[in-house]
């Protein structure tokens, strides 16, 4: 599970180990005895972060004008397309 420093605690990470889950957050940097965590896979949450605040763009979908759940999808779909094509053309 790959979360926030916010999350850094004691009582989360065992309740996680507890859970057979493996927590991927950077320790406080006051700790006296930091962990290891995968440094890649935790910037792979600064993109998925990225990716929603581009989907929050789309007013349609962040204020769920949409009563269906298929019309939803389809606007979530519209809006990943949309936003990969744009991404395609960045420099």
């Amino acid at each position: 599970m790959i979360m926030d420093r916010a999350y850094e605690g004691n009582e989360t990470q065992q309740l996680l180990f507890s859970m057979e889950v493996q927590p991927v957050v950077p320790p406080n940097p006051n700790r006296l005895n930091p962990w290891e965590y995968d440094k890649e896979l935790y910037k792979k949450r600064n993109e998925v972060e990225r990716l929603f605040r581009r989907l929050k763009a789309f007013r349609r979908i962040f204020s769920r004008f949409e009563k269906l759940d298929v019309m939803f999808t389809a606007f979530i779909h519209i809006a990943f397309i949309f936003d990969a094509l744009l991404y395609l053309n960045r420099p």
